[in-house]
């Protein structure tokens, strides 16, 4: 391949990459994070999972 088509190819292919990463920037800031439910949710995983852990365990004989 001439090396100046390829250059052109690179150039187009590296402009279209650029505008989908935008496109996604843009996209991933306009929606709100999902964090709220899934924090508290996986916090509350935590804790029972620590109490399971701390609870007596009766001796077996």
């Amino acid at each position: 391949m001439h090396p100046e088509t390829h250059l052109a190819l690179h150039e187009a292919r590296a402009a279209e990459l650029r505008s989908q990463a935008d496109a996604h920037r843009l996209a991933a800031e306009a929606t709100p994070p999902r964090t709220d439910l899934r924090t508290r949710v996986g916090w509350t995983l935590v804790e029972v999972g620590l109490r399971l852990a701390a609870s007596p365990r009766p001796a077996l004989a």
